[in-house]
């Protein structure tokens, strides 16, 4: 696959793949959701491959789906006519390429800047370890646009129950520090060094025998599992292709759909809660 939405790399045992749509913030389109995946595919099955490293280019990671593209022009994501195609679009495109990331057979390290939002968080919270630059923000503000959060529902694992409730019931994101007191994140480093000190703690991970921590991330993962993470996921994607049907949501998206501007769309739906916030 030749790649226009993103940055592949190896070097020394080390994939360096990098969302590659700076002037978006990253956002998510459909080409760079089908990249990605096949990105992730080849640097795992690249024998000489011992880490992955995802970021992206520019000044955020990712602000998440491009919710701009609505009619389908190129790249964008498909709007489904119907429940049953939401469902299968959805879950085929957003949820089980997410998914993906966890259950890769090497280790992902996140590289963080910037905004890290809705489906950017959903990128970086499948990764095994994130290290965030100082100006990094986490938050999921999609329920302001009367959805259930966004497709995989990762905040409590994250954040702890009552910090995801807030999180999602206000907008609000958290920022770099907080996560990092959370354990939602490894690391926190100056912006500038962002990319020297992920690239060194993977250098770190690489050294390490490759098969027994390929077996390690599988035990670990599916100790989660036994705690019911993957059966959570699955729940709550079928509340979120819910709260698609409703009403609500569809008032709010179609004000989205005929703004001129997506962008006055989003600072419409964002200014009463700055305002609340002072």
């Amino acid at each position: 696959m030749e790649y226009k939405t993103i940055l592949y790399d190896v070097a020394d045992g080390i994939a360096k793949v990098m969302l590659n749509r700076p002037s978006q913030r990253n956002a998510q389109n459909e080409a760079l959701i089908l990249e990605l995946d096949d990105a992730l595919a080849r640097a795992a099955a690249d024998e000489q491959v011992r880490v992955i490293v995802l970021g992206g280019i520019g000044a955020s990671f990712s602000s998440g789906h491009d919710m701009r593209l609505y009619k389908r022009e190129d790249g964008s994501l498909y709007r489904a006519p119907n429940v049953e195609g939401r469902w299968d679009y959805e879950r085929k495109t957003f949820y089980d390429k997410c998914l993906a990331i966890w259950d890769l057979p090497k280790p992902v390290i996140a590289q963080v800047q910037g905004h890290c939002l809705s489906a950017g968080l959903m990128l970086a919270g499948m990764c095994d370890i994130i290290v965030a630059a100082d100006d990094a923000q986490f938050g999921d503000p999609v329920v302001r646009m009367g959805a259930a959060s966004v497709e995989l529902l990762l905040h409590p694992w994250l954040f702890g129950v009552r910090r995801a409730k807030e999180m999602l019931f206000t907008g609000d994101p958290i920022g770099a520090q907080e996560a990092l007191a959370l354990g939602a994140v490894n690391r926190v480093v100056p912006r500038e060094r962002l990319e020297e000190e992920t690239l060194a703690l993977a250098q770190r991970v690489a050294k390490m025998p490759p098969f027994a921590v390929r077996m390690t991330k599988y035990s670990l993962n599916r100790t989660m599992d036994f705690m019911g993470f993957r059966n959570a996921l699955n729940a709550h994607f079928d509340v979120h292709q819910v709260a698609h049907a409703t009403s609500e949501i569809q008032a709010l998206l179609d004000r989205a759909r005929q703004e001129k501007e997506f962008k006055q769309f989003l600072a419409d739906r964002d200014a009463p809660f700055r305002e609340a916030k002072g």
